[in-house]
């Protein structure tokens, strides 16, 4: 029986990987529950859309600027800075002092906590940004997950498709493959992790906590906690 036991233990650690060993979830965030800490990072992208299932926008509680299109259920906060020109379609939940920037392209399915940036010229699609997590500038973001305090510079792409469309895996930090069950899967950046200009995420990637990704990189795969991917 010991031995059993411990087995068991053994294929838990080896072929799962919690979305906790990446994200630490914060309170400032209403649907924690949706996003359960041992689940897997992948599997965080489905919860996106359960959690914003019974969204009420607040629309009329806010006065939009001109040239700002809004609709479905959207809720913005109002201490939300809002770009002059820009497309924001719900359900989105975005939370207190956030700054949305002109251009940005905001397509639904989108969860934004407080103090992040969602930048000019900058497309969202299915995505979960935690804590204070900055995209400034000319990026796209589709099926992904920015962790507390994340950062992409001016260019970078998320890329979620395949060019064979085929399904999206993953490798864990123990190089362990996963089948993720998802033609369509971008990105997961750990708490503190950060992504210099005009970098390429291909589909899948995981960055650990605190890892950086130099400009220009086009990288797959994943990187632990604390390193540097360069050329």
């Amino acid at each position: 029986m010991y031995f059993e036991v411990h087995a068991r233990i053994n294929l838990l650690f080896t072929v799962f990987m919690e979305a906790s060993e990446l994200f630490n979830f914060p309170d400032s965030i209403p649907f924690k529950e949706a996003f359960l800490s041992s689940a897997s990072p992948w599997q965080w992208i489905a919860s996106i859309t359960l959690a914003l299932e019974d969204l009420s926008g607040n629309k009329n509680d806010f006065k939009c600027p001109i040239g700002l299109e809004i609709e479905g259920p959207v809720f913005i906060h109002p201490s939300v800075k809002l770009p002059a020109f820009g497309s924001i379609r719900g359900p989105v939940y975005i939370a207190e002092d956030c700054d949305l920037r002109p251009g940005v392209f905001i397509r639904g399915n989108v969860i934004v906590g407080p103090g992040s940036v969602l930048g000019n010229s900058c497309e969202f699609k299915n995505c979960l940004l935690l804590e204070n997590a900055k995209v400034p500038h000319f990026s796209y973001v589709g099926d992904s997950i920015l962790g507390n305090n994340s950062h992409l510079g001016a260019g970078v792409i998320c890329s979620n498709l395949r060019l064979d469309q085929a399904e999206v895996k993953v490798k864990d930090f123990l190089g362990k493959v996963h089948h993720t069950g998802l033609r369509k899967l971008g990105a997961f950046l750990g708490d503190d992790s950060e992504v210099g200009c005009n970098a390429v995420l291909n589909p899948g990637t995981i960055l650990g906590r605190q890892s950086v990704v130099l400009p220009s990189v086009t990288h797959s795969g994943t990187v632990d906690h604390g390193q540097i991917v360069k050329r």
